[in-house]
């Protein structure tokens, strides 16, 4: 694993004190062993500095626990994409939602 591939993935964290992204021009690499990395952030919103140690292993990712059938996996992966009118119509709807499931069910 190469310093640049570290840096990427360190830039996609953000500041525990502001919660801006890192920037990767102020991410460093102080060094590593086998899977552990040392790094010095610096946020370029509010100049906090960190140390940062992370365990970073190479591999193929652990398999997705879920407790959907195979035949509902298929399904949700066919489903269409959310739009963003899908996302505004549920905004309005609960806008006005007054919190009464029981009712909400009930009506067919």
């Amino acid at each position: 694993m190469n310093e640049r591939f570290i840096k990427k993935l360190m830039s996609t964290m953000k500041c525990g004190v502001c919660g801006e992204h890192y920037d990767i021009n102020n991410i460093k690499v102080l060094g590593h062993r086998d899977d552990m990395w040392f790094l010095n952030v610096s946020c370029p919103a509010c100049h906090s500095q960190a140390l940062v140690a992370a365990v970073i292993k190479e591999g193929k990712p652990p398999e997705i626990v879920t407790d959907l059938t195979k035949a509902e996996l298929v399904k949700f992966a066919q489903a269409s994409i959310i739009s963003a009118d899908d996302i505004l119509d549920l905004h309005g709807f609960l806008n006005d939602f007054d919190g009464d499931f029981a009712k909400l069910f009930s009506q067919k």
